[in-house]
């Protein structure tokens, strides 16, 4: 059985025991969380297709790590103006596990 999930804009193809890293959730390492945005659900026979999610259906997971991305250097330059300007970014990130997939 799979699920395609929504969380954080972007979208998740996921299976029992998957771990995955999603923009950050709220929580504690260790704590449990329930994702709902379930878009699309396979279970080997049946296909279930949301709109735009499927009713009643969602993913159970568990949080292995709260952590932080890669930096992203942002840096502008205007040419003969001697304006440079240079930033770093690091996005806020999740560690989950998927413990349980539950139809409607």
């Amino acid at each position: 059985m799979f699920a395609v999930l929504k969380t954080g804009g972007k979208q998740y193809k996921v299976a029992k025991d998957d771990k995955i890293t999603v923009e950050k959730l709220e929580g504690d390492e260790g704590s449990a969380v329930t994702l709902d945005e379930v878009l699309f659900l396979f279970d080997g026979k049946k296909a279930t297709t949301g709109e735009p999610s499927v009713k009643g259906a969602s993913i159970n997971a568990t949080i292995v790590k709260q952590t932080r991305g890669e930096k992203v250097v942002i840096f502008k330059k205007k040419r003969r103006q001697n304006y440079r300007r240079k930033k770093g970014h690091k996005q806020e990130l999740t560690v989950i596990q998927i413990t349980d997939i539950k139809a409607a």
